[in-house]
């Protein structure tokens, strides 16, 4: 198992990247990700991995995980663990192969660990007394039934 320390190092250089910073737990990802809680997520993280990622050629790699539905989703995504490509550059994790039982792991743990920071980050901006950003509505008419500001 890699360093924490290292592991985190590598979230960050995945998630600098331009595609990488689009990624954050929203919504019903980041409800799901609250109310299922770690275990749970480490648990849909190891059984997503072991059907998609970890076979020495995927089925349709490269487009085999979904933008979002679920949090280990997004993860793999804002973490470059989403297909044997973004894998072999961000984590140095070979084509080729299949993943052995210790690089399975290796790839749960970055998502989860993605996934916890991300719930820590709103936290910790909640218990701050910062807000987080309104997000304008699409389309400019209020809700039906109501008026001012929305």
């Amino acid at each position: 198992m890699a360093d924490p320390a290292e592991i985190d190092a590598r979230i960050d250089r995945a998630s600098a990247r331009p595609f990488g910073r689009r990624f954050h737990l929203r919504g019903r990802e980041r409800a799901t990700a609250e109310l299922r809680g770690p275990q749970t997520m480490r648990a849909h993280a190891a059984e997503i991995i072991a059907e998609r990622l970890a076979p020495a050629e995927p089925r349709n790699d490269g487009r085999q995980t979904p933008y979002r539905n679920h949090p280990v989703f997004v993860a793999q995504h804002a973490t470059g663990t989403c297909c044997r490509s973004c894998l072999e550059t961000w984590h140095g994790i070979g084509k080729g192969h299949r993943l052995d039982g210790g690089e399975r792991a290796y790839v749960v743990e970055v998502i989860v660990r993605w996934i916890n920071r991300e719930l820590a980050t709103s936290i910790e901006g909640r218990e701050s007394g910062r807000s987080l950003p309104r997000v304008p509505r699409v389309g400019g008419h209020p809700p039906r039934g109501r008026s001012g500001p929305w």
